[in-house]
């Protein structure tokens, strides 16, 4: 299905047949961060009840233990940091952002030691942004780290000190109007930082945005055969009345009509 569209006076054409996922599904080999144990799948199992076909039962049913933020793709909103827990499924009320995806290689920090930063850190700079980015009309931004090896789809970052965001390139985000950050860390903030998290307080201006329906989506892959480029970005969630929720972005390459 070819569809087209126009946005800001330009239009594209977008192959709808041609999906791009950059999800990570949740499954018990999947990454994990944050100190969680492997997510798990428990059939229900009673007098009455066995809840695998494979053990006798008429039907699969079972359980699923996970934590949104700690396994596999998720999308959180600002109630993360926030004393209210604010749903996502309440407030991302759109689905379709045009999207540009970028590739970026963290940097170490040399500078003096800080709580929330140390020397020999990689970090994702304001600089390395500003580089890079192109001031088209985004809404999105998928923003793919180096190296870009398939352990990122079963790695357990605990006690790994991962890649981060410094604060100014939260910032710089926000200037440039981005509302919706996709990245394949698994987190924008240090894994150690004193709980400050000066780089989600960044992007949603220290408190919460008039614009609540910003969000950040952490634990994408974004496989080498995806080139950099602009995309339509369909940001699929999980209908969780909750902070976060798992969720499925989907890329589709907008071309020139």
């Amino acid at each position: 299905m070819i569809i087209e569209t126009s946005i800001r006076g330009k239009n594209y054409k977008c192959n709808l047949n041609e999906p791009l996922d950059i999800s990570i599904p949740l499954h018990p080999e999947g990454p994990r961060a944050w100190y969680v144990e492997k997510m798990k799948y428990e059939p229900i199992m009673n007098e009455r009840f066995t809840g695998s076909v494979k053990l006798g039962g008429d039907v699969n049913f079972r359980n699923v233990f996970f934590n949104p933020h700690g396994h596999g793709t998720h999308t959180e909103t600002v109630g993360h940091i926030d004393e209210e827990i604010v749903s996502i499924n309440r407030t991302l009320k759109n689905f379709f952002f045009p999207c540009r995806l970028l590739t970026i290689d963290p940097k170490p920090y040399s500078g003096s030691d800080q709580e929330y930063r140390k020397r020999g850190d990689e970090i994702i700079t304001r600089k390395a942004l500003e580089n890079s980015f192109r001031d088209d009309f985004l809404e999105a931004i998928v923003i793919r780290s180096l190296p870009n090896s398939e352990e990122k789809l079963s790695k357990n970052y605990s006690n790994t000190n991962p890649a981060y965001f410094e604060p100014e390139a939260m910032e710089f985000l926000r200037e440039k109007g981005i509302k919706h950050l996709l990245t394949d860390l698994p987190s924008v903030d240090r894994e150690i930082d004193g709980g400050k998290l000066l780089a989600h307080h960044a992007y949603w201006k220290s408190g919460r945005p008039s614009d609540k329906e910003c969000t950040i989506t952490e634990f994408v892959y974004v496989s080498d055969e995806i080139k950099d480029g602009l995309y339509l970005l369909n940001l699929q969630i999980a209908s969780f009345e909750n902070d976060a929720a798992p969720s499925k972005p989907v890329l589709y390459k907008l071309l020139d009509s």
